[in-house]
């Protein structure tokens, strides 16, 4: 994702108007295409307006804690335990599957602690590179003993919303991308395609087999489909082709083929970071709320006020924040990350008129102020994101933005008292504030 490091957009006029009016836009700066099909615009437009969603990692990898299933790929910078053998240990993990048994598995209680932190969108891991399935495929048997998608989906949707699968596109566990003949060095399939074109149409035609019972009806309508693996590409295993087929039984279907560039990459997922300015296309930082994307055992986890304050700088620059959260291998979310999540829920519930449903505007950052305006451009909201480990000042100031008439607390509604000077803004905030970012919302002049 280092293109996101160093992009600079031009022509921020775009960020004012609707998808719908830039549809006809070509390949941006970036590489970004916008979609031609009105509905997917609409949806899209309608998941901007959510801003934050979870990625949920759940698999065979939460039976020992480790980092998802990348230790099954031999790459020098994977780290396996000491003295392992590596075609020991592959053997060791798939053995995993027989291990797979979530006693405690409680969807309700995912949905309702997501829904209670102000998450308004969900992305469930259906299967990881491992190519272990929680969803009851008929084309393998390497899959958990019971449908664990539905029961999630349901969960979800009972809470209202927006419903998004992970599919990992490559699938070390399937012979015809991982074929025993040959070892395994590194993540991509492990044989020329040209000598073996038969092994390869066999992957092909079980990547597009899996994808069909996802997206066929089976789970419901799906929003979004988030496919993982960008080293194998949506067009490798017939993704123009079924397309057209998804999006007949999930219209507008939100697709997004990971950092492959084209129509097929409806949003941009920068990975546990933040682009460097404002973007002017539908794009998405996936950052883990821990160290690792999964459930590992003493898990670092961010503070409620770090999330926030990347969640302000986030949607300022125009995206949208999925936080990746993984239950244990028992089936619950651990209490530890139940008691942050509970903490920016209730920032969230106060303050989240200045996060939702807004778009950026011009003039989006001052020091550690970010700036959201409402849809109809008419109203600004500045948050203050207080940098951990320190006090509320007795006033904030930012230049550009000039309020017109009062200025209010978003948490409390009350005004506070401004003043504007030489073009700057100071804001005296009231004593007695909790220690944590603050929204202001209030009008702006009209500029000259």
């Amino acid at each position: 994702m280092r293109r996101f490091l160093s992009v600079i957009l031009l022509g921020l006029v775009c960020l004012g108007l609707h998808a719908q009016d830039r549809a006809d836009i070509q390949a941006q700066a970036d590489g970004y295409l916008w979609p031609a099909d009105a509905k997917v615009l609409a949806k899209l437009d309608e998941w901007q307006d959510l801003k934050f969603g979870v990625l949920i990692h759940w698999g065979l990898y939460s039976i020992p804690g480790i980092v998802e299933s990348w230790n099954l790929c031999n790459e020098d910078w994977v780290v396996r335990p000491e003295g392992s053998k590596y075609e020991e240990y592959k053997q060791w993990y798939w053995g995993l599957s027989e291990d797979f048994n979530p006693t405690e598995f409680n969807p309700s209680q995912w949905a309702t602690v997501f829904a209670d932190a102000g998450m308004k969108y969900v992305i469930f891991t259906t299967k990881h590179h491992d190519g272990f399935c929680l969803f009851d495929s008929k084309y393998t048997d390497f899959k958990a003993d019971k449908d664990y998608l539905s029961g999630v989906l349901d969960a979800f949707r009972a809470q209202n919303f927006m419903i998004g699968t992970y599919f990992s596109k490559p699938d070390w566990h399937h012979e015809g991308f991982w074929n025993p003949y040959y070892a395994t060095p590194n993540r991509m399939q492990n044989y020329r395609r040209d000598l073996h074109p038969d092994w390869w149409q066999s992957y092909v035609e079980y990547t597009q087999n899996q994808l069909k019972e996802i997206t066929g009806g089976r789970y419901g309508k799906l929003d979004i489909l988030w496919l993982d693996g960008g080293w194998i590409t949506g067009d490798e295993v017939g993704l123009n082709e079924l397309l057209p087929e998804m999006r007949a039984k999930n219209p507008g279907l939100i697709c997004v083929d990971r950092t492959i560039e084209g129509p097929n990459e409806n949003y941009q997922t920068p990975e546990q970071m933040v682009p460097a300015g404002q973007i002017n296309h539908p794009w998405e930082s996936c950052i883990s709320l821990g160290n690792d994307w999964g459930w590992t055992p003493d898990n670092h986890y961010k503070s409620a006020q770090r999330v926030i304050n990347t969640l302000a700088q986030i949607t300022a620059k125009g995206g949208c924040m999925v936080l990746g959260v993984g239950p244990t291998a028992s089936g619950i979310i651990e209490d530890k990350a139940v008691v942050i999540l509970r903490q920016i829920g209730e920032w969230m519930r106060l303050n989240g008129e200045a996060i939702y449903g807004t778009r950026p505007t011009r003039i989006y950052n001052d020091g550690n102020i970010w700036f959201n305006a409402s849809k109809d451009g008419n109203t600004l909201y500045a948050i203050y994101a207080l940098p951990e480990g320190e006090n509320l000042p007795r006033s904030i100031s930012w230049s550009g933005n000039t309020p017109k008439g009062k200025v209010t607390l978003l948490s409390t509604g009350k005004r506070l008292k401004t003043s504007v000077s030489g073009g700057r803004t100071t804001v005296t905030l009231p004593k007695g504030l909790k220690n944590e970012p603050i929204a202001l919302k209030f009008s702006v002049q009209p500029a000259n």
